[in-house]
């Protein structure tokens, strides 16, 4: 296998993973934030994302400072950028509107990794795929930039979803955390992709994924009796395979 990843690690208290945190400018759910957030070692908020993080940590606002924010500056408020310019948070204005506020962040994280020479296992972004259906878009085009920009796998969680763009190659991927919801999907944003899985309820066997013919989506995991293990799931693409799974809450 080229690529071995447990997507729901870094969600758990007993993970192992070692990640860098990037938060988009979406409603964050607290109970993923603490958690990510004591994981990290590296932290960021993409412009208005730091709204979302001051409201939600008030009263505990030192504990939860990023190392920069990043961004056009035009969601972040003036009081918000002021907190936490006195809080010494590096401000890093980015001004290319040909990419998003998520892309440009993910570039300065990954120099900032190269730079502070950081052991890291994944980059998981907080946020993105939720409200509107065009920034869902725009964080699954950053999923493509992301292929070019760095070897780590970046994940996109929200809400009792998470996305993965897996690159060309295989892939085994660990699905027995307990945090697992019912359903994944195997979408091909990008274009035709050659596929080949074990470990789904429907397999495909070299089938070829493309929109107005074949997507696997509201696929499941294959069956295993009681008190058994998950088997992982295994991916073989020959190009970028969006992988999407459901994420199992207390509420549900």
């Amino acid at each position: 296998m080229d690529e071995e990843l447990t997507p729901l690690d870094c969600l758990l208290p007993s993970g192992t993973q070692r990640i860098c945190l990037i938060i988009l400018n979406q409603p964050l759910d607290k109970d993923y934030l603490h958690i990510l957030w004591s994981k990290a070692l590296l932290r960021a908020c993409a412009d208005g994302a730091a709204n979302h993080l001051y409201n939600i940590t008030a009263g505990d606002r030192d504990n939860f400072l990023p190392d920069y924010i990043s961004g056009d500056f035009d969601s972040i408020t003036a009081e918000v950028k002021a907190f936490y310019a006195d809080k010494e948070c590096r401000l890093i204005e980015t001004t290319d509107q040909e990419l998003t506020d998520f892309t440009k962040c993910l570039a300065i994280m990954v120099e900032e990794i190269q730079r502070r020479q950081l052991q890291v296992d994944a980059i998981v972004t907080l946020g993105g795929l939720g409200g509107r259906f065009d920034q869902t878009m725009a964080s699954v085009e950053t999923l493509h930039h992301a292929l070019s920009m760095t070897q780590l796998p970046l994940l996109i969680i929200q809400g009792t979803s998470l996305a993965y763009l897996l690159r060309p190659g295989s892939h085994r991927l660990g699905v027995n955390t307990g945090l697992e919801g019912d359903w994944c999907s195997l979408i091909p944003v990008g274009g035709p992709c050659q596929t080949i899985t074990t470990g789904l309820k429907w397999n495909l066997n070299n089938q070829v994924l493309q929109f107005g013919k074949l997507v696997s989506t509201s696929n499941t995991y294959e069956p295993v009796a009681p008190g058994n293990p998950r088997k992982p799931v295994t991916v073989t693409t020959d190009q970028p395979l969006l992988w999407s799974m459901g994420i199992q809450r207390d509420s549900e």
